[in-house]
């Protein structure tokens, strides 16, 4: 079997993945879909794993890496989903209260991407928590198929509630400065602004490729946001100027970013969505935007 690189992916193929990973075709719909792509020494078996997430090679921080406090924690959501757990991470080496951070996973619960973005964004001087809002359901399964399956059996407006619980448990944690934030991708991205939308005293929020809050919602925001869009990504893009329409007619601070020639997804290194370039971009500038805006002068 041929390995397949990323150019030897088309474009619908990606758009085909992109239905399937939002729940807009079936499983079995996606492999004979896929199934028309297999041609000569391109085999369906190397499509589906090449398109499949890869967790094993791709974690940048370790959970064991000794310059971190990584554990796993439970809090209450008591309008939400009852117990809820999370990896909670930060420096090992602290003398002072850090800025918070609320780390939210897409439409298939805590998978190893995001526990290590958790990782990732601890590693720069935050304290993190990133839920797994399919708590309720015994948790992420182990992949992603039926992660996506679980997080179907929940509404999305009980799970914000997850998020915004743990927003107050961060914000009251011991090792806290009181100053919390959020990133969130895909489902997170939506999570993130509805997160503006409910909670007037977050610091500052940045999704990434999220579904925009409705006209209603959106007049209540008033943190600063950070928001970053796909080139490619038409789905979640033609709702943005209707957001940022209001944004800017409320004065709310916004910066948003549109990373040309690529996908859905581009942050995601599991997957070949992913785009270097675009992924370490965006990512500096939202240290660089959390830094700014919780970090107490």
């Amino acid at each position: 079997m041929r390995k397949l690189t990323k150019e030897d992916i088309s474009q619908e193929i990606f758009d085909l993945y992109d239905d399937y990973a939002h729940n807009k075709i079936e499983r079995r719909q996606f492999i004979e879909k896929l199934s028309i792509f297999a041609v000569g020494a391109i085999t369906l078996p190397s499509l589906l794993s090449f398109m499949t997430p890869n967790y094993v090679d791709s974690i940048l921080i370790q959970p064991t890496d000794p310059r971190l406090k990584t554990q796993y924690i439970n809090y209450d959501s008591p309008k939400g989903g009852g117990n809820i757990k999370g990896q909670l991470s930060q420096p090992a080496e602290t003398k002072k209260k850090l800025p918070g951070i609320i780390v939210v996973h897409e439409n298939r619960g805590l998978n190893p991407y995001i526990e290590d973005v958790g990782r990732r964004t601890a590693i720069e001087g935050f304290i993190t928590l990133a839920p797994d809002a399919l708590s309720p359901l015994g948790g992420y399964p182990g992949n992603d198929d039926a992660g996506r399956e679980l997080q179907k059996k929940r509404t999305r407006e009980e799970m914000l509630e997850d998020f915004i619980a743990a927003y107050e448990y961060l914000k009251s944690h011991k090792d806290c400065n009181g100053s919390v934030g959020v990133v969130g991708f895909c489902f997170g991205g939506w999570i993130s602004n509805m997160m503006a939308v409910k909670i007037p005293s977050l610091s500052a929020a940045v999704p990434y490729y999220g579904g925009q809050p409705t006209k209603d919602e959106a007049e209540k925001i008033n943190t600063p946001l950070l928001l970053h869009y796909a080139e490619l990504d038409t789905r979640v893009n033609e709702g943005w100027l209707a957001f940022e329409e209001i944004l800017n007619k409320n004065k709310v601070e916004n910066i948003a970013y549109f990373y040309q020639g690529v996908n859905h997804g581009f942050h995601n290194n599991t997957t070949p969505r992913y785009d270097e370039a675009a992924a370490t971009l965006s990512w500096k500038r939202t240290i660089d935007f959390f830094k700014e805006k919780l970090v107490k002068k």
